[in-house]
């Protein structure tokens, strides 16, 4: 971090805290079990590296099945006997707020772990992740009275009514692309409707969910045992998911992993899973879009910040031909202008890569893309002009003329690369757009009211964008279809997954 300087100020927003972060991170950190921070089973430490210079960044301790036993037997004795249950709802909304509170008045904190870790943008981190982190649990907070059970008009002389129950010990398992925000998506809801939680973020982005669970542990507002932070490899995260005392699983990341994950739950108590995993989304543009240059500008954007290491992204862009090449060539400019560089740098337009096997998977795709005949108009190469040449940073690269059934199209591969197909017909854009074993989101420009609910009914997504790609509200609910997952984030579906139904009759 020495090597980081600012060539100007941030406007707008508060200054990274790169000082506190260099002593805070010192440390080597621990797990967080009952409400304490212990030390793991066996000691074992793994290094976090630093994505924009290729150093270690810094050190944590790392779960064995050991301990992932006893934060789940801390959690299930919060929940089962704890005075977590006995709180009443409007002291939970309290608490949930209190948390708001806590992560907005260490965003700055928080924004530049998150990127010192992840390797994004200092202004993604902050404005983006850590700014809706702190939103989501004062969202949850004003549900906690308001999602509950009904009264069914059965018949007979009898009084059958339901309730919603909060399920129990969730096991929640993060990613690395959105560390925090990830967490607080899962925490809130869990939180809201009275759960316990054992939550293990990935082992290339920690340090945001321990600091986030110092912050709660200082300001003493949860009961111990209710949250548990578990660090470590991807295989506790598996254990989690076998677990017999665990009662609900949600996971965000990649579809191999979740099928695992599934297979966890099948094999050990049937537990809920919940699962938000990959993408492979398409992007219509019809020749009748309202505003063509803004289509165009948005699509990259929406593909292209955070360094393309977004599921929902659209990564395929499906172009009407007699727009076509005016579409890649004004695209391969936006590419061509972007800058790679260092997360604290203002002028920095593109952040690093998570990690060098995850750079070397996406330059491996590039080249795959090139053999197939794709059609290179941008990028296609790694990026050496971060910190000592060393960060792991790819060109926002520009395939054109991609055949859909081309590797690059159907496989994720999760960073900074479009591929631009041509169509000619409305019907072979649906098409294309449903030839996938993905299905979270799918985006179409067009002036024509008809066309944007034919085509938006037909596309086989669990969200669709109408001339504007990427809209996302705690009101409306996340997630997809085919292999893109099960169950919903946001909204009251999230809530869905965090409660079991319960029919109580009486007779009278």
């Amino acid at each position: 971090m020495e090597g980081m300087t600012m060539t100007k100020i941030f406007e707008g927003i508060e200054q990274p805290k790169l000082d506190w972060a260099k002593e805070w991170l010192k440390e080597t950190k621990k797990l967080y079990i009952n409400g304490e921070w212990v030390n793991s089973a066996k000691g074992e430490v793994i290094e976090s590296i630093n994505p924009a210079n290729g150093e270690v960044l810094g050190k944590f301790q790392s779960a064995e099945k050991k301990d992932v036993d006893k934060a789940v037997a801390a959690a299930r004795h919060a929940f089962d006997h704890g005075p977590w249950q006995e709180l009443s709802r409007k002291e939970r909304a309290k608490i949930l707020r209190q948390i708001s509170s806590l992560i907005k008045e260490h965003q700055a904190e928080l924004a530049t772990l998150e990127a010192l870790d992840n390797g994004k943008l200092y202004t993604e981190a902050y404005k983006d992740d850590v700014q809706e982190a702190s939103d989501i649990f004062e969202y949850y907070a004003g549900w906690t009275d308001k999602y509950y059970g009904e009264n069914n008009p059965v018949e007979g002389n009898f009084l059958s009514f339901t309730t919603r129950d909060p399920v129990g010990v969730c096991g929640q398992i993060v990613p690395f692309n959105f560390p925090i925000d990830m967490a607080a998506w899962k925490l809130a809801p869990a939180l809201a409707m009275g759960n316990t939680v054992v939550l293990k973020p990935s082992s290339q982005t920690s340090f945001s969910a321990v600091r986030l669970f110092e912050l709660i542990d200082e300001a003493e507002l949860l009961p111990k045992g209710v949250i548990n932070l578990i660090l470590g490899k991807g295989s506790i995260g598996s254990y989690i998911s076998r677990h017999m005392d665990v009662d609900k699983v949600s996971f965000t990341g990649s579809t191999v992993v979740g099928k695992q994950l599934v297979h966890d739950s099948a094999d050990s108590n049937l537990k809920l899973v919940t699962l938000e995993l990959g993408g492979k989304s398409p992007n219509i543009i019809f020749s009748d879009a309202p505003d063509l240059d803004g289509a165009i500008e948005r699509s990259f954007y929406a593909l292209f910040t955070h360094k393309g290491e977004k599921c929902s992204a659209p990564t395929r862009l499906l172009v009407e031909r007699t727009i076509y090449e005016q579409v890649v060539e004004k695209i391969a400019e936006y590419a061509n202008s972007y800058k790679c560089g260092d997360p604290f740098d203002p002028e920095s337009d593109q952040g690093a890569q998570i990690s060098k096997s995850h750079m070397e998977s996406i330059l491996n795709y590039i080249e795959i893309g090139k053999k197939e005949g794709a059609r290179l108009v941008a990028g296609g190469q790694r990026d050496l002009s971060g910190e000592n040449g060393k960060g792991y940073f790819v060109r926002p690269t520009i395939f054109a003329d991609v055949n859909n059934k081309m590797t690059i199209a159907q496989e994720e591969i999760f960073g900074p690369v479009l591929c631009i197909i041509p169509f000619d017909t409305e019907e072979e854009a649906i098409a294309i757009a449903n030839d996938t074993i993905y299905g979270l989101a799918a985006g179409l420009w067009t002036n024509d009211v008809s066309r944007a609910n034919r085509v938006a009914r037909k596309l086989q997504a669990g969200m669709v964008f109408i001339n504007k790609y990427g809209c996302y509200d705690f009101a409306s609910p996340f997630g997809g279809w085919k292999q893109s997952g099960w169950g919903k984030e946001y909204a009251i579906h999230s809530l869905q997954s965090y409660t079991k139904m319960k029919a109580i009759w009486m007779a009278y």
